[in-house]
């Protein structure tokens, strides 16, 4: 009995350590969209390139965990990267769509593209880098993971 409570336990642990970083990435994703509009700097082109980048970075993250959720869960390489993108691209859209309802804010498919091209880039990393994404994102993929990828389908 106590054995099969063990086992269930570890079970429900690499549950919630592979499953609970993406959907609290994407609870912040909500959070800061859900506020209006600040200027970063009165420079035009830097407040751009600032919360462009910005959404990049945080695409990148989600994918980056949807994927760490996926190849934890023994899912294949290939189906772990596109439904990351997915997740991440279908996010995305919703993130604008809300946006549409927050004073000083709108949507744009600019956006989309930018949040979709950090998803990207995150599955390019871990697909054909992973020594630069064990460098970037340290424990977040662990190294085992990382390192079977080339053996992986």
């Amino acid at each position: 009995m106590k054995r099969n409570q063990t086992r269930l336990k570890k079970k429900v642990t690499k549950i919630i350590s592979l499953w609970l970083p993406p959907i609290l990435w994407m609870g912040i994703i909500f959070f800061l969209s859900s506020r209006p509009t600040i200027k970063t700097t009165q420079i035009y082109w830097q407040d751009f390139l600032i919360k462009k980048t910005a959404h990049f970075v945080e695409y990148a993250i989600l994918s980056f965990l949807y994927i760490r959720a996926f190849l934890g869960s023994s899912m294949s390489q290939k189906k772990s990267f596109i439904l990351a993108f997915l997740i991440s691209l279908v996010y995305a859209i919703s993130d604008e769509y809300h946006q549409s309802f927050v004073p000083g804010r709108e949507p744009r498919i600019r956006d989309v593209v930018i949040d979709s091209m950090g998803a990207l880039f995150a599955i390019y990393l871990v697909a054909f880098r992973p020594s630069w994404a064990r460098k970037l994102v340290g424990k977040l993929i662990p190294y085992k993971v990382l390192g079977e990828l080339k053996s992986k389908n």
